[in-house]
């Protein structure tokens, strides 16, 4: 069995572990499971920089771009929606400055 049957067998493997997984998760544990998500992508991108950084190959350099690039979207998407998740739970002040004005 070749080297690339079995690095895409542990990839399929994975991919198929990691939907039940996520599947399994409950909508009360999402925005804790997406702000753990974002920080694995701050590491990714992390290592994408210093790897893209010590290239000579063009082809490397372009992946490693390209690399970057989705990391970063992918880290800063996941905290705008954790963000915005978090802003479903909290409360809203009530206008009550407002109808005092209008009733004086």
């Amino acid at each position: 069995m070749s080297e690339a049957v079995v690095w895409l067998t542990i990839f399929v493997l994975s991919v198929f572990v990691g939907i039940e997984v996520i599947s399994k998760v409950s909508s009360t544990l999402h925005t804790p499971l997406m702000s753990g998500a974002n920080a694995i992508h701050g590491v990714i991108l992390l290592g994408a920089v210093l790897v893209t950084g010590s290239t000579d190959n063009t082809l490397a350099l372009v992946v490693g771009l390209v690399a970057i690039v989705l990391a970063a979207v992918n880290m800063v998407g996941g905290f705008v929606v954790t963000d915005r998740m978090l802003q479903m739970f909290t409360r809203k002040k009530p206008a009550t400055a407002s109808r005092e004005e209008g009733k004086a």
